[in-house]
């Protein structure tokens, strides 16, 4: 392979290409049949970060005939040198170029990642689109959030994994060993023919798609017997076993420490969120287990930082026992406890006042909207006093900087909505000013509703880039005081992203074309290059408008309806309505059933089910 001391000289952060990572797996390559890279289209530090390729990486290295390796999007002054020298990528356990696997697959958490998928196949000297790919390539699939609507890239993928990996990846493992039995006999169109009867599985090439001369989506259906009308969403009904040895990287990190995943799932139902949808079920690993993880992850990888991760760690069941356990247990070892996604009350609060060794810097909470009519409308159930009194209570406790997150553009919002940020925020700094000790900060980041596929507001339209300026112009008026500090995103790159999510299979072509005049890492804001996209969506006849600002009606078909996702229409219409009521849906879990479509899924949900019928 190439001599990486002739070229790692020449670029930043050397250690994002050499591997040999404390705990990485590195298994004879000739003696190994089943050859697969693990490729996430970003830099190796948000790579490193993200809990499903870990998942994935210790599943498929269990296998005896399996090797699993990674590789990450090299950064620009990498892919300098490597285009230069004509030296293909290479995963970073072997150094072996993409080329010599047999499968590539890619994890899709985020739409502006997509071009970076192209460079990497490009960079990789395997053909971009699919069509263009022979039985010599390796296959190249997908999976992750993105893949629950996979028609924007549809062009570059030979198939994609729906939902839930841990078991689906089993069953493709079997249907590959059978194919490469086969020999030189079995061709690559036969494997796909074969997998698109596992469930879950969707191969785009056994596809028909058509369209309006409007220019909406019209039809979805497969071309040969072996693909189903209905792709549904794979789930696992007991969250697998922790990874407790993940590879510990040489470099710092975007999330520098062990992590356990607690809880699979949210039952608050947000209605602006995409994760609430696509991960139900609320799946929730046993105390015990919890606990025997942080000791192995401890002793396997040297972390005195553990992260608890959860859609929303607030919910885990008895979480203040089993926090308090963890500190009991490892008291001599300087633990410091990680709990991402708290709810705004004075509990969680308490509860993070309760880690020893913490260090009183900053809280993060997401009010999501100003007013309690708008959170009713996204169904985020906080009141203001609620808001109010967990706020003091960090003030009190000494905490002395507060993150808040707002979201513009939300469906039904009006002036008098962003007024209410403005008067929220000064009350929240007034609590802080009569605090005792250091003035706190407040830093108040505003993104941009993005409507996503599978959740109740997936009909709605995105807010013009005009409205969205004229309410960061009012904020930044009604904000501009000693304390508080702003942030919020360029509406255009919200724009992009929501044309991307709402995506049909034509978008393929703006991808690449967007690709071609130069298009990667769109989601560093260094890298983001709009002019490029609206030519490469001008070329392509098409508009970033049609997709992202234009509010669909209930019975139009939508690109994704082939994707199920166990949530039925019928549900997310009820839900999309009852927004419009202002009226909010209780967590089904302490309530009623809400009749999701996944009702069979948990015994309590079937009882309550039964009981409403």
């Amino acid at each position: 392979m190439t001599h990486l001391n002739d070229i790692l000289h020449k670029v930043t952060k050397p250690a994002r290409y050499t591997g040999g990572e404390w705990n990485s797996v590195v298994k004879d390559w000739d003696k190994t049949p089943i050859k697969i890279a693990l490729a996430y289209p970003d830099l190796y530090e948000i790579g490193m970060s993200n809990m499903a390729l870990p998942i994935l990486y210790d599943l498929l290295n269990s296998q005896p005939d399996v090797l699993a390796e990674r590789v990450y999007a090299p950064w620009v002054d990498m892919e300098a040198v490597t285009r230069s020298e004509g030296i293909p990528l290479f995963s970073l356990e072997s150094k072996h170029p993409l080329k010599d696997f047999d499968i590539i697959g890619f994890s899709l958490g985020y739409e502006l990642t997509y071009t970076n998928v192209l460079n990497m196949l490009d960079l990789a000297q395997i053909p971009v689109l699919a069509s263009e790919r022979n039985d010599s390539h390796p296959v190249v699939i997908a999976g992750g959030s993105c893949a629950l609507n996979p028609e924007p890239m549809a062009d570059f993928i030979d198939f994609f994994a729906i939902g839930d990996g841990e078991e689906v990846l089993l069953e493709l493992l079997d249907s590959f060993r059978d194919w490469k039995r086969q020999g030189k006999e079995a061709s690559k169109k036969q494997l796909l023919h074969q997998v698109a009867t596992i469930p879950g599985i969707y191969v785009p090439s056994l596809y028909q798609v058509e369209y309006q001369a409007n220019g909406l989506f019209k039809s979805i259906a497969p071309t040969v017997t072996q693909a189903q009308p209905s792709i549904q969403r794979r789930l696992v009904t007991k969250l697998p076993p922790p990874v407790t040895k993940p590879v510990v990287p040489y470099i710092e990190v975007i999330h520098d420490r062990g992590a356990i995943e607690i809880q699979r799932g949210c039952g608050r139902g947000c209605r602006f969120c995409q994760a609430g949808t696509i991960y139900r079920p609320v799946r929730e690993r046993p105390q015990p287990e919890v606990l025997q993880a942080v000791a192995e992850l401890i002793n396997n990888c040297g972390y005195n930082e553990i992260s608890l991760v959860s859609l929303s760690t607030s919910d885990y069941p008895e979480i203040d026992k089993l926090v308090a356990s963890l500190f009991h247990r490892y008291q001599n070892y300087n633990l410091v406890l990680s709990l991402p996604s708290l709810r705004i009350d004075s509990s969680s609060v308490k509860l993070v006042d309760s880690l020893p060794s913490h260090r009183k810097t900053g809280l993060t909470f997401a009010p999501e909207a100003g007013s309690e009519r708008l959170r009713r409308i996204i169904n985020k159930n906080t009141h203001e006093d609620e808001i109010l009194e967990t706020t003091a209570t960090a003030f009190d406790r000494g905490w002395t900087s507060l993150k808040l997150y707002f979201m513009l553009g939300l469906p039904t919002e009006t002036i008098d909505d962003i007024g209410d940020i403005v008067q929220l925020v000064n009350k929240i700094r007034s609590l802080g000013r009569k605090a005792k000790g250091r003035r706190p900060q407040l830093r108040i980041s505003l993104s941009t509703f993005v409507p996503k596929p599978h959740t109740p507001f997936q009909w709605v339209a995105q807010e013009s880039e005009q409205g969205l300026s004229s309410k960061h112009e009012l904020l930044k008026q009604g904000l501009r005081q000693k304390g508080i500090r702003l942030s919020w995103q360029d509406p255009k790159v919200s724009l992009l992203e929501a044309a991307l999510s709402r995506g049909d299979r034509r978008l393929g072509k703006v991808i690449y074309r967007a690709w071609e005049l130069g298009c990667t890492f769109d989601a560093w804001n260094e890298h983001f290059n709009y002019e490029n996209w609206s030519r490469a969506f001008e070329e392509a006849g098409l508009e970033p408008g049609f997709y992202a600002q234009r509010e669909r009606s209930l019975d139009e078909l939508l690109p994704w309806a082939h994707i199920d996702v166990g949530v039925t229409s019928a549900f997310l219409q009820r839900e999309y309505q009852r927004a419009l009521e202002g009226k909010e849906t209780l967590d089904c879990r302490h309530q009623a059933c809400n009749v999701c479509g996944l009702e069979h899924w948990q015994p309590d949900c079937q009882q309550k089910h039964r009981r409403l019928s």
